[in-house]
C-alpha cells in the first residue's frame, strides 16, 4: 500500500510559519522577536495562498520563512534575551519583597550589554556589501542627530549619532568623495562615491522638530542600535585605509560652543608617535597622496621606489617611458553626444576627486547669519574651500568672524538687498573706508555676493556658474534634482521652449493664441461700441436733459456741404500724397505676407484679408494633422486587434501612463509660454 502524504507537511504549509508560531518556537516575547528580526535582517514574507500556508490565516496574518526562524534558534543574542528576562523577574521579586537596594543593584550590575559585532560580520561579509547598505543607515542617524532629547530618545543616543555623523563627514571632506546635493522640502540630499559605490542619504533641515506620539521610537531605536554599530565599523575601515587614527579626537568644549566639524581632531599614524594632520589627505583611483606630517615619509618612499625601478630597467624601457612622458596629458573629460533623435543617451563620465577638491579651493567664503551654516560649511569644505568665516552667533570654528576681512572673496547672503537711500534716511548709513566694517545692508568693494543656491548648482554641474544670476534679490534659476534626467517628451525648464516643441504643438499653440486674440478683439469692439454709444447719448443732451440730436445733425450736414476754402491744386496734392501712402502700406503688407509664407492676392490687400489668409492656412494645417492622427489611430487599433488580451491590457496601461506624462508636459509648456509672453509684453 503506498504511503499516504499527510496534509500540511509539504508545500507552502511547510515553507511558511506564522508570527505566533515563531514566537512560541523561539520562547521569547514579541518585542524581543521584533528586535531579533531587525538585527538579523529577517522580514515578513507573503505566500501565494494564505489558506494553503495556514488554515486559520486571515488578511492580517504575518508569515515568515520557516528556514529563517530555524536560523534564529542558534543565535547568541537569544541567550542574552533570556538572561534579561530572568533578570527582570529577579528585580520584580526584589521589589515585591521591599528590597529596593537589591533591585537597584541588580539593575545596575546584572544587565549585560548586547554586542552586535558578530551580526555585522554575518550580514556584510565584504566591505562593499556594508557600503551598499549605508543609505538607510546615514539617513536614520542624521535624523536622530537632529532630534531633541526626550524620554523616548535619550541624550546619549543623540550624542552618539552626532559624533558618528561628524566622523563620516570628515572622511568625505578629506577624500573629496561628495559628488552631488539637492535641496528639497524634506531636507537636503547628498550623494557620495566611496570605493565605487554611490551612497545617497537625506539630512533634515535645522528646524525645531516636534516628537509626536504616533511614532514607535522603540522600533526606530532598535534600528539606531544596529546602524550605529554598522557606521562605526565603516568609519574605522575608512579612516584606517587613508592612514588616520580611529576614533579621532573629540573636543567637548568646541562642541558645546557649536563647533561641530571643528570639534573633531584628525590624527595620523606617524613613526613612533601620533601626529595631528593639519592638511588634507587626497585619495583617488587607488593612489594616496598625503600632505602634511605624512607627506615626507610618503615622498621619500616613492622616490626610493622610483630609483630602484629605473635601475632595473634597460635602455629601451627608459626610452619608452621618456617618450610616454613627453606626450601631453589630456585633462579634459570626454563627453558622449546624442547622434540622432531617439538614440540612446549614454551616461557622462564623472568628475574625479581632483576636480571636486579644487572647485572652491582658491576662494574664501563668508556666511551671513541668515544662511544655513552646517550644510554650506560641509559642502564648501568637501569641494576644496579651506577658509570659511561666519558670524559669531552661528558657533565656533570659523576662519574669521570679521565680515570686513579683505581676504574674503565671496559672501553668501539670503536676504533681499537694502536700498542705500533707505539706509541714509534712517540714519544707519555710515562712512565706510577700506577695511572698515560695512554698514547694515552695505557691500564691500571687490567682493562677490551670492545666494546659497549658487553653491549647490555649481556642485551639481561641476563648474563655477555666473554669480550675477544668483545675486541678492535676483530671480533664481530653477533648482533641479541632479538625479532626474529629462526624457524625450518631458518638459525641461533649462531648455528654451522653442527647442522642446514639435510642429504639432507649435500649431496648436498658435491656433490657441489666435483664438484668444480674436476673442479679445471682439470683446474690445463691444466695449468700444458700448462706450461710444454712451458718449453719444450724453452729448445729445443739453444741460437741462433735453435731446439736442437735431442740432448735431444739422451741424454735420453743414460740414458735409461746406468744402473749405482750399484751392483745387491743394486738393490734388493731398490726393497724390494719400495715394503714395496707400502704395507704401500695400508694399508693407506684401512684405508681411511674404514673411508669413502666404500668397499676396487682391483679396489679402487689407489687414483683414491677411488675417483671413493666415487663419485659412492654420485651418488647413489643422485638418491635415487631424487626418494624420486619425490614420495613426486606425492603424494602432488594427495592431491591437492582433495582440493577446494580456498584452493588450499591458499596452493600455503603458499608453495611459504615457498620456498622463504628456499631458503634464503640455501643461507645463503652456504655463511657460504664457510666462514668456507676459515678460515680452
Amino acid at each position: 500500500m503506498p504511503h499516504i502524504k499527510k496534509k500540511g507537511t509539504s508545500g507552502q504549509a511547510k515553507n511558511f510559519i506564522t508570527r505566533t508560531q515563531a514566537v512560541r518556537k523561539l520562547q521569547i516575547s514579541l518585542p524581543d522577536f521584533r528586535r531579533l528580526c531587525i538585527y538579523k535582517g529577517i522580514y515578513p514574507r507573503e505566500p501565494r495562498n494564505k489558506k494553503k500556508a495556514s488554515k486559520t490565516a486571515t488578511a492580517s496574518t504575518t508569515f515568515y520563512y520557516t528556514k529563517d526562524i530555524q536560523y534564529l534558534l542558534h543565535d547568541p543574542i537569544l541567550n542574552k534575551f533570556r538572561d534579561h528576562k530572568a533578570l527582570a523577574k529577579k528585580i520584580a521579586r526584589s521589589l515585591g519583597r521591599g528590597e529596593v537596594g537589591d533591585a537597584a543593584r541588580l539593575e545596575k550590575t546584572g544587565k549585560s550589554r548586547i554586542s552586535l559585532d558578530h551580526i555585522i560580520k554575518e550580514r556584510y561579509p565584504t566591505f562593499v556589501d556594508a557600503l551598499r547598505d549605508l543609505d538607510d543607515a546615514c539617513s536614520l542617524l542624521f535624523l536622530f542627530a537632529n532630534l531633541p532629547s526626550t524620554s523616548t530618545v535619550p541624550p546619549k543616543t543623540i550624542a552618539l549619532c552626532q559624533r558618528l555623523c561628524l566622523e563620516f563627514q570628515h572622511y568625505l571632506i578629506i577624500t573629496h568623495s561628495l559628488r552631488k546635493s539637492f535641496i528639497s522640502i524634506k531636507g537636503i540630499y547628498y550623494q557620495a562615491t566611496i570605493h565605487g559605490q554611490d551612497i545617497l542619504w537625506l539630512v533634515p533641515h535645522k528646524f525645531v522638530l516636534r516628537v509626536t506620539g504616533d511614532v514607535d521610537f522603540r522600533i526606530m531605536g532598535t534600528f539606531v542600535d544596529f546602524y550605529t554599530t554598522l557606521l562605526g565599523f565603516v568609519n574605522y575601515r575608512l579612516y584606517t585605509s587613508i592612514g588616520l587614527v580611529y576614533p579621532p579626537g573629540f573636543d567637548v568644549d568646541s562642541d558645546e560652543k557649536g563647533g561641530e566639524l571643528d570639534a573633531i581632531t584628525l590624527e595620523g599614524k606617524g613613526i613612533g608617535s601620533t601626529e595631528r594632520i593639519k592638511s588634507q589627505v587626497n585619495k583617488g583611483n587607488g593612489q594616496e597622496q598625503v600632505e602634511g606630517p605624512l607627506a615626507e615619509n610618503t615622498a621619500i618612499q616613492k622616490h626610493a621606489d622610483e630609483i630602484a625601478r629605473l635601475t632595473a630597467q634597460d635602455a629601451n624601457t627608459e626610452l619608452d617611458d621618456q617618450l610616454m612622458q613627453d606626450e601631453a596629458p589630456i585633462d579634459t573629460i570626454d563627453e558622449f553626444e546624442v547622434q540622432g533623435e531617439g538614440a540612446d543617451v549614454l551616461e557622462q563620465p564623472r568628475q574625479g576627486d581632483a576636480e571636486a577638491g579644487s572647485l572652491f579651493a582658491p576662494y574664501s567664503f563668508y556666511l551671513s547669519r541668515e544662511t544655513p551654516r552646517q550644510p554650506l560649511e560641509f559642502i564648501l569644505r568637501a569641494f576644496g574651500c579651506k577658509r570659511i568665516g561666519w558670524d559669531e552667533v552661528l558657533g565656533d570654528g570659523a576662519f574669521t568672524h570679521d565680515e570686513s576681512d579683505p581676504s574674503i572673496t565671496h559672501q553668501v547672503v539670503d536676504r533681499p538687498p537694502v536700498i542705500q537711500d533707505e539706509i541714509a534716511t534712517n540714519g544707519d548709513q555710515e562712512d565706510s573706508e577700506i577695511g572698515s566694517k560695512p554698514a547694515r545692508g552695505g557691500r564691500m568693494p571687490g567682493r562677490t555676493y551670492i545666494q546659497p543656491q549658487w553653491i549647490w548648482d555649481c556642485v551639481n554641474q561641476g563648474k563655477l556658474l555666473r554669480p550675477d544670476l544668483y545675486a541678492p534679490g535676483a530671480t533664481l534659476p530653477p533648482h533641479l534634482s541632479p538625479w532626474v534626467k529629462p526624457t524625450k517628451s518631458a518638459y525641461d525648464p533649462t531648455v528654451p521652449l522653442a527647442e522642446q516643441e514639435n510642429s504639432e504643438e507649435e500649431e496648436e499653440a498658435r491656433s490657441d493664441e489666435e483664438e484668444e486674440e480674436e476673442d479679445g478683439g471682439l470683446q474690445d469692439e463691444k466695449d468700444e461700441k458700448a462706450h461710444g454709444g454712451l458718449i453719444e447719448n450724453v452729448d445729445a443732451m443739453d444741460d437741462h436733459g433735453m435731446d439736442v440730436a437735431g442740432a448735431d445733425s444739422e451741424d454735420q450736414s453743414e460740414d458735409e456741404v461746406f468744402g473749405g476754402f482750399a484751392s483745387e491744386d491743394a486738393r490734388e496734392g493731398d490726393k497724390d500724397e494719400a495715394d503714395a501712402t496707400d502704395d507704401r502700406s500695400e508694399h508693407q503688407r506684401e512684405l508681411e505676407a511674404e514673411a508669413a509664407g502666404l500668397p499676396y492676392t487682391a483679396g489679402s490687400r487689407s489687414n483683414g484679408g491677411l488675417a483671413k489668409a493666415q487663419r485659412t492656412k492654420t485651418a488647413e494645417a489643422g485638418k491635415k494633422a487631424a487626418k494624420r492622427r486619425k490614420e495613426e489611430t486606425e492603424e494602432l487599433e488594427r495592431r491591437k486587434m492582433m495582440m493577446s488580451k494580456k498584452k493588450r491590457k499591458l499596452y493600455e496601461k503603458m499608453a495611459y501612463s504615457n498620456k498622463e506624462k504628456d499631458d503634464e508636459a503640455k501643461r507645463l509648456k503652456s504655463k511657460r509660454r504664457k510666462l514668456d509672453q507676459a515678460q515680452i509684453r
